[in-house]
């Protein structure tokens, strides 16, 4: 059954969202694990390549947008399949994607913006109430 990890950053700007994503799926990649960034939106999966791209100057993350070159062990998506991939699932929309499932592993970024806190009780409760095993981590 899927493990769900919910990553509550104490801080309210989106950014910081943004560089914890980063953060977890650098971490995941160094252990072998696969990755999909599920993205708020287009803007926001941009604004993830660039940061994947420069995250660690020395280290390399291969990663690309879905569908995209490099996106094999790293994809960011917005909302789309993730594909093939099935390991490790960063989410940082505001709902629970449908295809959550499929994944080993499940990611929560929350920020204490009104917004995300409201999205992590719901999403808290959602998962619960269907038997999934929680984490809450505090960055």
């Amino acid at each position: 059954m899927t493990r769900v990890g919910f990553y509550v950053v104490d801080a309210t700007h989106q950014e910081q969202r943004l560089q914890v994503a980063v953060r977890l799926a650098d971490k995941a990649f160094q252990r072998g694990h696969r990755i999909f960034i599920n993205a708020a939106d287009e803007t926001q999966a941009r604004s993830l390549d660039e940061l994947l791209w420069s995250y660690r100057p020395a280290s390399f993350l291969p990663h690309g947008l879905l569908g995209m070159q490099h996106g094999e062990l790293i994809a960011i998506g917005w909302g789309q399949d993730p594909g093939a991939h099935d390991d490790l699932l960063i989410n940082l929309q505001l709902e629970v994607p449908a295809f959550f499932r499929r994944f080993k592993r499940v990611a929560e970024v929350v920020t204490q913006d009104p917004a995300s806190l409201d999205a992590l009780r719901r999403s808290w409760t959602f998962y619960k109430a269907r038997g999934y095993r929680l984490e809450k981590h505090d960055l």
